[in-house]
């Protein structure tokens, strides 16, 4: 009997928050792998902020999804057939290979991983794009310097949670900015951040002119919005603004809500600079290396949030990331 593949396609152009409807749950027969291919079950799906942009048909730095598609989306999958000849049953492949159960893969851009060295999880997340995106964003766009300060918001997400680790591995001041006192507690104690501001409860201008009284030397920004016009009233001379990403501007209906204290580069002399990870993909592997040379000696702790569940649970887990309810990396496992 065929196998059924369990998809998520894209059914409709969200407008604003992302609704139910939105998707089409689809089940569809599964194709033999061929010569040069290879079938791979789902074991973990990515969900990233940055899926939200994919949904809009708007020029951006990857096309939309189109409307039929199954969702876009990093994943990690366990090879059952093939006939390629660089993968083999039972090995485990990290690539964009989209919201679905089982995955036919010609190989491109798929790379085995060995997860008897860290789960599937690690390699969507600390070991993967966001974990690379923390390493690039920081050192490469950021230009990061020991005992420099550090603010990174969204500090308790994916990217924020390494970020901010590895700019206190590099010798710096990090400020983590997060909502409610359980992530900043988080920030503070178990990920050694140097200080918490909780933007839920504090007043942000004020707590970054608490903890950075010389100012912001790096600013990594995931949120965009308020808290991005608020880091920059505390700029400190030849800061850079790394721009990762704007979680708070996602889901708008109405047009991005852009800086309105811009004009502190100029008086500070600073750079503002966004930057997209697949640039660097040909320095990965460099960087994981340094990050799991980090984890092993403790000096980066992995935070994930980890939801299992099927492929049909994706819309739903999805919506975690705008809630706010993911601490660090949020991966659906499938069960």
């Amino acid at each position: 009997m065929t196998a059924t593949n369990r998809q998520i396609r894209l059914a409709a152009r969200p407008v604003g928050e992302v609704k139910p409807e939105d998707w089409e749950h689809r089940g569809v027969p599964l194709e033999e792998p061929g010569p040069g291919r290879f079938v791979g079950r789902t074991r973990a799906i990515s969900l990233d902020p940055a899926m939200r942009g994919w949904l809009d048909d708007r020029p951006s730095y990857l096309p939309p999804v189109g409307l039929g598609e199954v969702m876009r989306a990093g994943s990690v999958v366990e090879v059952t057939a093939s006939g390629h000849p660089d993968f083999q049953p039972g090995d485990h492949v990290v690539g964009t290979f989209g919201v679905q159960e089982y995955v036919v893969s010609d190989g491109r851009g798929a790379m085995s991983v060995d997860t008897s060295l860290a789960p599937p999880s690690t390699y969507l997340g600390a070991l993967g794009m966001p974990g690379m995106t923390a390493y690039f964003g920081l050192l490469e766009v950021g230009a990061l310097k020991d005992g420099e300060t550090v603010v990174v918001s969204g500090a308790a997400g994916a990217v924020g949670t390494i970020a901010g680790q590895i700019a206190k591995a590099k010798g710096c001041r990090v400020v983590g900015i997060a909502g409610g006192p359980e992530k900043c507690a988080l920030l503070t104690g178990e990920l050694g951040f140097d200080a918490a501001i909780d933007y839920r409860a504090d007043d942000v201008r004020k707590a970054l002119r608490e903890h950075a009284p010389d100012g912001i030397d790096v600013y990594f920004d995931n949120v965009g919005g308020d808290i991005l016009d608020a880091a920059l009233t505390r700029l400190a001379m030849h800061a850079r603004v790394v721009v990762c990403g704007a979680i708070s501007q996602y889901n708008n209906a109405t047009p991005v809500q852009g800086p309105s204290n811009y004009l502190s580069l100029l008086v500070r002399r600073a750079r503002m600079e966004g930057f997209v990870v697949f640039d660097y993909a040909k320095r990965y592997a460099e960087a994981a290396r340094e990050i799991s040379g980090w984890i092993g000696e403790g000096r980066v702790k992995v935070k994930e949030h980890v939801v299992r569940g099927t492929v049909d649970d994706f819309p739903e887990t999805f919506q975690m990331l705008f809630r706010g309810e993911n601490v660090g990396k949020l991966v659906l496992e499938l069960v």
